[in-house]
Order: C-alpha cells, then sequence, then structure tokens
C-alpha cells in the first residue's frame, strides 16, 4: 500500500495529456489569453490587501520600524520559493499550484495534503479578506453618513467582545466615542433569536458572491478588473508613500528595534500573510499564453514590485506615529488621521476597498482551479473538473469555492485564521522548494521549454549550507540545549523548534553528499523556520484540518485516483 500512496504522475504524461486535453490535467477549453503583464497584475493584486492594509499595523506594534527587515526576510525567503514556483512552471505548465507539483516529484498522498493545506491559504484565507472588506467598506459608509444596521454588519463574537470591553469602560465613567457609542447600540439593538442575540457579516457575504459571479463568467472580465483595481490601489500606496514622507519624524525610528529581534520575529505571522498570494499566478498556468516563460516573470515581477513598497510602507509608518499606536485594524488611515491629514485617511479607505476587493478576485480564481485539478487526477468527485462550455470557467468548483467562502464570512472571527493561513502557505512553499531536488534530471537535447523560458541557475550548495547550519547551531545553542533538557515538558513551540533543528542537520547532510542546489534548499529552511515561529495553538487546529483531509482522502480519493487504475 506504502507504494500505492506515493504514486507518481511523469511530467511527460501530464504535458502529453494538456495537448490531447483527454485527461486529468488537460487544458479543458479554458481560455488562454494571460500576457506577462496581466499574470504580474494578478500577483500583485493578490499581494498588495489586506497585508499592507491591516495586519502590517500589529507587526510594526511589536516590532518597530524594525519590522522593515522582517519584510526583507520574508521577501528574500517567498524569493527563494518564487523561483522554485517558477522552475515547476516552466516544466509544468500546468494548472494546479504546488498540488500538481508535489504531485509529480513526491507522489499522491503529499500532493492531496499540499492541495487540502491550500484550501487555508485560498479559501480559509479569502474569509478573512472578506471580513476586512467589510470592515472598511463599513467605515466609508459611515464617513458618508450611512450607517447600517450594526448587528448586520460583524460576526457574534466579535460584537460580544467589543460589548463587553466597551460596558466596562463606560462602567470606570470614562466618556464613550462616537464608535464605543455605535458598539453599545449595535448590541442593544440586535434582534434575538433562540435566546441569544443575533449577528450577521451581510457585507462580507455580498462582496463574496459578486466576486464569485466575475470569476463563473470568466477569466477576461476578471483580469481586467484585476488590472484596473491594481493601477488605482498601486497609485494611491505610491500616494500615500510620497505625501506620509513629509510626515515622518526621524526621531520615530529610534530605537530601531523597541522589543529586540524577538519582538520583530512576532510579526512573522502578520508580515507573511502580505506577501500570500504571488503563487496564486500559478493556477492559471492553463490560461496564459506562453506560461513557462510568462509565469515566472509574472511571479518574481510581483514579488519585487510589492516588496519594495511593503518596506517603504513600514518606514514611513513607524516614522509618522510611535509604533506602540499602530496596533489598529487600518493602521494607513489612522497615521493620516493622526497627523491632521484626514482627507488622506479618506482615500486611504477608499484603496483598501480596492485592494481587499482584488484579492478576493484572485483567490476566489485560484481555490477552483486547484480542485479542477485534483478532480482530474480522480481524487475529487468528477463535478469539480467540470468546465463551463460558454464562459469556460470550472464553473462547479467556482460556485463551491463561493459557497465556502461566503457562508462562514457571515458568522465566523478573523482572529486565528490568519496564523492558519500562513500555515497552510508556508507548508505549500516548503514542499515546492523541497520538490525542485527532486525533479527528473533533463537530458541533453530534451529540455522543451521554450526560448526564454525560465531555468533555475545552479548553485553548489555542499559546503555553504552546512556552514550555514553549524552557525545557526552555535548561536541559539542554548535553546537548543534547554528544549532537549526539558524534552516532554516543554511547550509544543519548543518541539516544533527541535523538529526544525533536526531537519536543518538532515539538509545539510544530505546537501553535502548529493550537492544540492543552494537556492531550493534555502527555500526549504527559510520556509521552516518561519513556520516554527507561528504560535502552536494554530498548529494544533492545522493538524485537526489535516486530520479531516486525510480522512476524506482515504474515504474517497485513494480509491477513485486514476493512478490506481493503471
Amino acid at each position: 500500500m506504502a507504494g500505492s500512496l506515493f504514486r507518481k504522475k511523469s511530467i511527460d504524461k501530464i504535458l502529453r495529456d494538456a495537448q490531447s486535453s483527454t485527461d486529468g490535467h488537460g487544458s479543458g477549453g479554458l481560455k488562454k489569453i494571460l500576457s506577462v503583464k496581466d499574470l504580474t497584475f494578478l500577483g500583485i493584486a493578490a499581494v498588495v490587501g489586506a497585508g499592507v492594509f491591516s495586519t502590517i499595523g500589529s507587526a510594526a506594534a511589536d516590532g518597530g520600524p524594525g519590522i522593515s527587515l522582517l519584510f526583507v526576510i520574508t521577501a528574500v525567503t517567498c524569493g527563494f520559493s518564487a523561483l522554485c514556483y517558477a522552475e515547476f512552471a516552466s516544466r509544468v505548465p500546468i494548472a494546479g499550484s504546488a498540488y500538481t507539483y508535489a504531485y509529480v516529484t513526491f507522489g499522491e498522498l503529499i500532493a492531496w495534503i499540499i492541495g487540502w493545506a491550500l484550501i487555508l491559504e485560498y479559501a480559509i484565507g479569502n474569509i478573512v479578506v472578506a471580513i476586512s472588506w467589510s470592515t472598511y467598506f463599513n467605515n466609508l459608509l459611515m464617513d458618508v453618513g450611512l450607517n447600517l444596521p450594526g448587528w448586520l454588519t460583524v460576526d457574534p463574537a466579535t460584537a460580544e467582545k467589543a460589548f463587553k470591553e466597551v460596558t466596562a469602560l463606560q462602567a470606570t465613567g470614562v466618556p464613550l466615542s462616537g464608535g464605543q457609542q455605535y458598539v453599545l447600540d449595535a448590541y442593544n439593538n440586535a434582534p434575538i433569536l433562540f435566546g441569544s442575540k443575533f449577528f450577521l457579516n451581510i457585507p462580507a457575504f455580498i462582496i463574496v458572491a459578486l466576486i464569485s459571479c466575475l470569476t463563473y463568467v470568466g477569466i477576461k472580465e476578471s483580469k481586467r478588473s484585476a488590472n484596473y483595481m491594481v493601477i488605482f490601489k498601486i497609485a494611491v500606496v505610491i500616494f500615500v508613500i510620497i505625501v506620509g514622507a513629509f510626515y515622518v519624524k526621524p526621531g520615530n525610528w529610534t530605537p530601531f528595534m523597541p522589543n529586540g529581534f524577538e519582538g520583530v520575529l512576532k510579526g512573522v505571522s502578520a508580515v507573511f500573510y502580505a506577501y500570500i498570494g504571488f503563487d496564486a499566478i500559478s493556477t492559471t498556468a492553463e490560461e496564459a499564453k506562453n506560461p513557462q516563460r510568462d509565469l515566472p516573470r509574472g511571479m518574481i515581477y510581483s514579488l519585487v514590485i510589492c516588496t519594495i513598497l511593503y518596506i517603504l510602507i513600514a518606514l514611513v509608518l513607524t516614522g509618522m506615529v510611535p509604533s506602540d499606536q499602530l496596533r489598529v485594524n487600518d493602521p494607513l488611515a489612522f497615521v493620516f488621521d493622526k497627523v491632521g491629514a484626514e482627507w488622506i485617511s479618506k482615500i486611504v479607505s477608499i484603496s483598501a476597498v480596492v485592494a481587499t476587493t482584488s484579492v478576493l478576485l484572485v483567490f476566489q480564481l485560484g481555490q477552483p482551479r486547484i480542485w479542477m485539478s485534483m478532480s482530474r487526477d480522480g481524487l475529487l468527485p468528477k463535478a469539480f473538473g467540470k468546465v463551463h462550455k460558454k464562459y469556460q470557467t470550472p464553473y462547479f468548483s467556482t460556485i463551491v469555492t463561493g459557497i465556502l467562502v461566503a457562508v462562514p464570512a457571515l458568522f465566523m472571527q478573523s482572529s486565528r485564521m490568519t496564523d492558519l493561513t500562513s500555515i497552510g502557505t508556508l507548508f505549500a512553499f516548503v514542499l515546492v522548494s523541497g520538490g525542485v531536488l527532486l525533479l527528473p534530471k533533463i537530458e541533453p537535447g530534451s529540455d522543451t521549454r521554450p526560448a526564454g523560458g525560465f531555468k533555475l541557475p545552479y548553485v553548489n550548495g555542499q559546503f555553504i549550507v552546512p556552514i550555514m547550519v553549524a552557525a545557526f547551531i552555535y548561536l541559539f545553542h542554548e535553546r537548543i540545549v534547554h528544549a532537549a533538557g526539558n524534552l516532554g515538558k516543554d511547550s509544543l513551540q519548543e518541539i516544533l523548534f527541535l523538529t526544525f533543528v533536526l531537519l536543518a542537520v538532515i539538509m545539510a547532510l544530505l546537501t553535502f553528499i548529493k550537492k544540492y542546489s543552494l537556492i531550493p534548499v534555502l527555500g526549504v529552511l527559510f520556509c521552516a523556520y518561519l513556520l516554527i515561529e507561528i504560535p502552536a495553538i494554530s498548529w494544533i487546529w492545522f493538524f485537526c484540518w489535516m486530520g479531516l483531509g486525510l480522512l476524506i482522502y482515504f474515504m474517497y480519493g485513494y480509491r477513485n485516483s486514476n493512478l490506481a487504475k493503471y
């Protein structure tokens, strides 16, 4: 059975099937209309969203101006993974992203696991984005004097928590602000259903429904919408950087890391969440005009552009206002309110709505195409792989994705989901980076990549990786000794740390023996380290999610896999 669990699809077979459109990874009638510019815009559309307009605030509060260094570290980490994605996209230009790549290198079970984990990045991650969109949208409505009933704009848990905080504040005799009074009124005026206060986040539901309709209609319409939104939000971000620079007080950058490097690392999940999405480009491989050439370029271009913007935004934010004041949901709008430029905060709020809309669009495009690939392989029911005759989109998967995101967005709280989304994405990055090491070597004269196709440069890591791992062990030897000496007593966080150390040592030995290429090895190690910095409680939920996925695989996927028929 073990052998069948790790049965693989060969690259040659996948490419033949793509040309004949007879099997799992065939083109399925999808429209090939995306250029390198469109792919780059899709990448920016996915990356510049809730991260830069929301989660960057809490990260800056913990790490101070030093958070800009974390953006550099995260960008380098994502850069290693992006190069590995680019190599796969050039060798295997088929929809399915990391799922398809894992099927080629690790086998079916790992492919299923990564496909299941990607649901955390795309579908579950989009719940967070939808809730963030709802917050910005409601703020905009209130700015123009339109107030929706409070009980129709928030989930039950958030409403109850906010009510308790405001009630406690009111009991001290402190006058309530307009926003705090709104929270109080929203809770008191909420209808009662089955003995409990009734709350629903209607705006979050509606935006997901509208975006799902757009992705159902077609890739051409989605492409145009994404391009227009990207142009607008990038213009606003550049405007904010330029104008904000005039309000910067260099004294706010001292100390650069007020809570030390440990404080900077607390923002790992929030900062990495800001980068999630550049890999979504790979799910549109079958709709790209020249996927082997353009997919790698689109991923790398979008990553470089977004990194430059993020670093500048982080420096401007922490320069305008002391970093310990930035623990807010709308940091970009907040800093301009603090310096008396309220008119700019209104522009930022509008841009935030546009930015989060574009993220929703790209992720709602990505998830159905992963399910389409899994369905074609027999791991999901055939309905998930059906392509609409008129619109040429995976319509059933699109509908299911819309329901999976829209319904929970009505009543679920976004906290913890950011961490889960980051785990699912980093997990995919680790496997994609490791998978490059297992790709079959290209025989002389047999490389099918077109002119200009990406080829991952080989840098011998035989000595570099062992030296880097040895240096890491030396720098963290006290933590290693403490964790090893208290094994079984320590927290899950330290167990995860020891697991990383073991992985690093194994990778160093394999690299020394097999002369592995440096870039994919660093991709594995950097992403794995960011993984262990995510709170342990989120890992427990992740393991529960994986357990559910494995149950579904053994009940359905294992028996119905196309490879089981050969």
